[in-house]
């Protein structure tokens, strides 16, 4: 029996890094749902996990229907 693969689970900050863009404007999609997000609540603050494969896919979507990513 063989194991579906995995995707890189990435922090906030590596995951701006990988789409190219400021860690705050993620963290700003991710809130209202431009992206998907993992959201991990702490006792003091949130922390927020990105998968690979699911900005991968959210940025060729959003290529696709414009073109270039709208980086508002």
């Amino acid at each position: 029996m063989s194991t579906p693969p995995t995707s890189e689970w990435l922090t906030a900050k590596e995951a701006a890094a990988h789409l190219r863009i400021k860690h705050r404007t993620l963290l700003e999609w991710a809130k209202t749902g431009k992206v998907t997000a993992h959201k991990l609540s702490g006792i003091r603050r949130t922390t927020w996990s990105f998968l690979r494969s699911e900005l991968d896919a959210a940025l060729n979507a959003a290529t696709n229907d414009y073109g270039t990513m709208n980086r508002y």
